[in-house]
C-alpha cells in the first residue's frame, strides 16, 4: 500500500430500498435486517491475497568507505567500488481476478515491483503461482495472470464513470496480512490528484477503511461490480485514517487493455512544454476571469501540438470538454490518453476562446534508459523522459535511481535531478541526451533540484 504523508454508515433505511445484492436480507430473530454479507459472499472469490520475493540493492556500510575507518581498524586499502550488495525482501498485497477463463488478475504496479516470485492465495486456501504479464508504473497498474484456472471466480467490470461522491462502496483486501477483510464507507471525493507527482492520476477517494496490504484489492459498489482498484492510503502514521485511494476502473480497463495487446501502453504525447495559468498569469495577459489552466512554453516540432494548430502563449483550458485547472492537470489528462487518440484542445488566445483537433502521438520508445547505456560517468543512474510537470516545465530527462556508490552517484546526482542541458546543448529526452554524450568524456550537465538550478561535471 503507498503510504502518503473509518466511519461507519447507518445504511440501514438506504439498503433496504436499493434493489441490490446488499438489500438482501438477513434474520435475527423474527426480524430482518438488511446487511453486506449476500454480496460480499458473492464477490470474495474473486478477490485474492499476493505475496511476493524478490531481490534488491541493498546500500553498503558507509563505515566501510571511509578511509580512516579502514585504516583505524588495519582494513586493506579500498579498491575499485563494491558491487551493490543484495538482499531478499517480501511483501504482501492483493489482486482482483477480472477473466477467471484466462487467469487475469489486477493489481498494483507496487505490489509486485521486483518480484522474482508471486503467489496467490484464493478464499478457498489454494495457492497459485502467477507470472507478471505486464506492469504501468505511471499509473501504478499492474497485470498477473495465473495457470491453473479451474474453478476461478471474477468479478464484474463496473463503470467509474458513473460513480458519484456519496455512493456506498465495499473495500476487500489483505491489510498487514489479514486476508480478505471487508470494509465499507462511502466515495469521499473524485478525481484527485496530486498525491504522486510523478504518475498519472484520477483517484477515487474513500472513507473506507485502507490499510498496507489493501493495494491491489477491490473497491466495489452495491451492485457488486468492481468500480476501482485500491492503491494508496493518505496517513502520518501508516495506518488508516479515513482518506484512501483508489484507481478508477476504467483507467485500469484501459491499462490492461494495452498491456495485453501491445505488452506496454503507448501512452499520448502532445508535445508541449507548459507551467500553472493562474490569477498573478492572468493579470499580467489582460485575461480577466481566467485563473486557471496550462500555459504553453514552448511547442515541440513536429508534435501533435504544432500540427494541431497550438502555438506558444496559448492557455489551455480544457481536454475533451474536461477543465483543466492547472499543468500538472494537462499531465494526467494527456497521459492518460492512448496514443492515436484525437483530443478536442480548447485553448485561450488573446483573450479569445478557439479549439483544435490534436491526434496524439506516441511518447518516444526510449522513454528509459540505463545510465551506463548513455555514458560511463551515468552508470549506476536510471533515467527516463521527463515531461512537464507543475514542478518543472520541462521537457528535460529524470533521474529515477541513483546507486550510492556508482559513477553517477559519486559525480552527485540525485534521485529526482531533471537533466536539462549538457555541455550547453539543449536535451529534452534520452535520445537527444545520447548524441551530445556520445560525443564527449567530459559531461558539464546543467541540473533542476528543486527549486535550483546546478552544474555537475559527469567523467
Amino acid at each position: 500500500m503507498a503510504v502518503i504523508p473509518a466511519v461507519r454508515l447507518a445504511l440501514a433505511a438506504w439498503l433496504v430500498a436499493t434493489p441490490a445484492l446488499a438489500q438482501l436480507p438477513a434474520k435475527v430473530g423474527d426480524k430482518e435486517i438488511p446487511s453486506l454479507a449476500p454480496l460480499v459472499r458473492e464477490v470474495s472469490p474473486a478477490v485474492v491475497s499476493i505475496a511476493t520475493r524478490g531481490t534488491v540493492a541493498a546500500p553498503n556500510n558507509p563505515l566501510m568507505e571511509d578511509p580512516f575507518f579502514r585504516r583505524f581498524f588495519g582494513l586493506p586499502e579500498q579498491g575499485p567500488a563494491p558491487r551493490q550488495r543484495e538482499r531478499r525482501v517480501q511483501s504482501a498485497g492483493s489482486g482482483v481476478i477480472v477473466d477467471a477463463a484466462k487467469g487475469y488478475i489486477l493489481t498494483n504496479h507496487h505490489v509486485i515491483e521486483s518480484a522474482d516470485e508471486i503467489e496467490v492465495m484464493l478464499l478457498d486456501n489454494r495457492s497459485l503461482k502467477a507470472k507478471v504479464v505486464g506492469s504501468d508504473p505511471g499509473t501504478d497498474v499492474a497485470v498477473l495472470q495465473v495457470e491453473d484456472t479451474k474453478n476461478l471466480a471474477q468479478l464484474k467490470l463496473g463503470d467509474s464513470g458513473s460513480v458519484q461522491v456519496g455512493d456506498f462502496v465495499v473495500a476487500i483486501g489483505n491489510p498487514f496480512g489479514l486476508q480478505h477483510t471487508v470494509t465499507s464507507g462511502i466515495v469521499s471525493a473524485l478525481g484527485r490528484s496530486g498525491i504522486n507527482p510523478d504518475g498519472y492520476e484520477d483517484f477515487i477517494q474513500t472513507d473506507a477503511s485502507i490499510n498496507p496490504g489493501n493495494s491491489g484489492g477491490a473497491l466495489i459498489n452495491l451492485r457488486g461490480e468492481l468500480i476501482g482498484i485500491n492503491s494508496a492510503i493518505f496517513s502520518n502514521s501508516g495506518g488508516n485514517i479515513g482518506i484512501g485511494f483508489a484507481i478508477p476502473v476504467n483507467i485500469a480497463k484501459t491499462i490492461m487493455g494495452q498491456i495485453l495487446q501491445f505488452g506496454e501502453v503507448k501512452r499520448g504525447l502532445l508535445g508541449v512544454s507548459i507551467s500553472d495559468f493562474n490569477a498573478e498569469s492572468a493579470k499580467a495577459f489582460g485575461v480577466e476571469g481566467q485563473t486557471e489552466g496550462a500555459l504553453v512554453q514552448e511547442v515541440v516540432s513536429g508534435s501533435a501540438a504544432e500540427k494541431a494548430g497550438i502555438e506558444v502563449g496559448d492557455v489551455i483550458v480544457s481536454i475533451d470538454g474536461s477543465r483543466v485547472k492547472s499543468a500538472s492537470d494537462l499531465r494526467n489528462t494527456v497521459g492518460l490518453k492512448r496514443s492515436g487518440d484525437s483530443v478536442k484542445v480548447d485553448v485561450l488566445r488573446e483573450g479569445k476562446r478557439r479549439q483544435f483537433t490534436a491526434t496524439l502521438s506516441e511518447v518516444n520508445s526510449t522513454a528509459r534508459a540505463d545510465g551506463e547505456s548513455v555514458h560511463p560517468g551515468l552508470a549506476g543512474a536510471a533515467l527516463a523522459n521527463h515531461e512537464s510537470d507543475a514542478a518543472f516545465a520541462g521537457p528535460g530527462v529524470t533521474v529515477q535511481t541513483v546507486e550510492p556508490e556508482s559513477p553517477a552517484g559519486r559525480a552527485g546526482l540525485r534521485a529526482n535531478d531533471i537533466i536539462v542541458s549538457v555541455n550547453r546543448v539543449r536535451v529534452r529526452n534520452i535520445r537527444e541526451l545520447q548524441q551530445v554524450a556520445n560525443q564527449q568524456s567530459l559531461l558539464i550537465m546543467s541540473i533542476r533540484r528543486g527549486n535550483r538550478n546546478l552544474l555537475l561535471q559527469i567523467r
